[in-house]
Formats: C-alpha cells, sequence, structure tokens
C-alpha cells in the first residue's frame, strides 16, 4: 500500500455562515492540499463534522471531493461507528468505487473490551470490499485499541492494512511498529509526534495540521521518511506552536480558523462546537501570515 505511504489530510467540511455546506470552498480546500503536495485525502473523518451531517449532506461532500479531485490523489473514505451492524450495513450499501481504503474507526461509548473491539474489525474487514485503515484515537473514544489487537488483526485479516495511531503514546507506536507484520503500515493520527513516529519506522500522518500547510508539513514527513533528520525537525519547530493552537479549543475550530485566514472557507462550525476565542484567531491569523 505504497500510496498511503507519506501525509494524507483529513479534510474539513467548510460551512457557509448559515452553516449549509459550502460546495465551492470544499473544492478551493481540495485544490489547495493537493497543489501543497499531499500524497492522499481522507474523506469524511471526525475533522469533516461527519456526526453533524446528514445522510444527503454526506453524499454531497462525497460527491464534491470526487469530482474536485478527478483522480489526482488516493481517497480514503470514513466509515465507522459504535454499531457494528450499521457499520456493515454501510459498507455494503455505499458506492466506494472512486475510494482506494476505508478508516475504520474504534467503537466509541461503548467502551468494549479487547476482544470486542477485535470481533468488530473481524466483521468489518470480512465485510469491507475496500483496504481498511484501523483508527485508534482513546481520547475520542474512551477505549484504548491496544497493539496486541492491532497485531491480532493486521495478521489474521489481510485486507487490514494499516493503522491511525492516535493514542498519543510513542512508546505505544514503537511497540506497533516493532512487532507489526510486513507491510502492515502505522500511521500517525497525532500531528505532534508524526516526525518521531517516521523515524521510529512509521509510514507518515493522516493530518489535520496539514491541510492548513501542506507544503511544509508534507515535506517534513517526506524528509523523515529518507532520514534528513535535521531538515525534517527545522520544520517541525517551525510548524509546531501551530500544531498546539489548533487543537487549543478543538478540532476542527482552530484549523477552520486557519482557512478563513488563507482566505479558502467560513470558520463556522456546527453545535456542539464552536469558534475559537478572539486571541486564538489572533494568534493563528498571525501565525499563518508568518508562514505565508
Amino acid at each position: 500500500m505504497q500510496k498511503f505511504i507519506g501525509t494524507g489530510v483529513a479534510l474539513v467540511t467548510p460551512f457557509k455562515k448559515d452553516c449549509s455546506v459550502d460546495v465551492d470552498a470544499l473544492k478551493r480546500i481540495v485544490d489547495y492540499v493537493t497543489e501543497g503536495g499531499v500524497e492522499y485525502l481522507v474523506v469524511l473523518g471526525t475533522t469533516a463534522e461527519s456526526a453533524t451531517l446528514s445522510n444527503e449532506e454526506k453524499e454531497i461532500v462525497i460527491k464534491t471531493i470526487v469530482e474536485a479531485n478527478n483522480k489526482r490523489l488516493p481517497l480514503v473514505l470514513g466509515v465507522g461507528g459504535n454499531n457494528t451492524a450499521k457499520v456493515i450495513e454501510e459498507l455494503k450499501t455505499r458506492d466506494l468505487s472512486a475510494f482506494d481504503a476505508i478508516l475504520s474507526v474504534s467503537p466509541y461509548y461503548n467502551k468494549p473490551t479487547q476482544e470486542g473491539i477485535y470481533q468488530h474489525f473481524k466483521a468489518v474487514a470480512e465485510a469491507s470490499p475496500l483496504p481498511v485503515i484501523l483508527y485508534n484515537v482513546p481520547g475520542r473514544t474512551a477505549s484504548n485499541m491496544l497493539p496486541a489487537t492491532v497485531i491480532r488483526l493486521a495478521n489474521d485479516f489481510e485486507n487490514v492494512i494499516a493503522i491511525k495511531e492516535a493514542a498519543g503514546d510513542i512508546v505505544q507506536a514503537m511497540k506497533l511498529i516493532q512487532n507489526k507484520p510486513k507491510g502492515f503500515l502505522v500511521i500517525s493520527g497525532d500531528d505532534m509526534i508524526t516526525l518521531p513516529m517516521v523515524l521510529a519506522g512509521g509510514a507518515g500522518v493522516i493530518s489535520v495540521i496539514g491541510e492548513g500547510f501542506p507544503k511544509e508539513f508534507s515535506e517534513m514527513v517526506r524528509l523523515g521518511l529518507q532520514r534528513k533528520v535535521d531538515e525534517a525537525y527545522a520544520l517541525h519547530y517551525k510548524l509546531a506552536d501551530s500544531i498546539d493552537m489548533i487543537f487549543e479549543q478543538g478540532n476542527p475550530g482552530g484549523i477552520k480558523e486557519v482557512f478563513k485566514s488563507l482566505g479558502l472557507s467560513e470558520n463556522t462550525v456546527r453545535l456542539p462546537l464552536v469558534n475559537v476565542n478572539e486571541d486564538l484567531a489572533n494568534r493563528l491569523n498571525n501565525f499563518t501570515k508568518s508562514i505565508q
């Protein structure tokens, strides 16, 4: 799965001031990140505020991105949830022909055991016509998919090809890298520790900051993969403050403020999320101007 080595970006869903989907802005963002050098696009992940999108709106987002991408980059679709039967139904009924893989989050809120997580993804793997990228994000799901469970899934199912590892734990990431089967990809889901993970043997990142500053962040990842450590860390430290800022008051409020500064979209988010405050907006705007 060489197409998923490097930088993928978890695309936002831009909204107009009335909270409707801004199709034109979404097209601009797809062009912006593509021209910035990222390797692939992730559609309808958490950053897309997919939890607040209707089924009709999800179809609009998918159609817009597929058309704007025009087969330039590989596409990954978020298909996950805490109702296993519903996830399987979506895999069986949704048109996945434009996509190269699915990204499926570990079940949230239910807090399943490791065996429950394994059985959930066993069902997903058996139902999916596409390669599956697992997604571990304990800060959102309230349960941690342990390395042993991930490795078990990777060994048992050929179409489980990667994990987006967002526990924020470099030691856990290193255990995954150490014990994974050949060809399985460990992808960072945490922008701040992306470079250390890449240097430890990770395959890259599915990023949020990478869609705000695609040129710099994707180049940092490529330099890391090439083992050009000093050059890579120079870019890491250039962007480090912005990584803290975009998550300071929640995602995607921070990155949408960056897009507003760049003139790509409004900063509108849907409840229960709210915009970042004026202080953070000013700091993000100043940082964005300093990078350009």
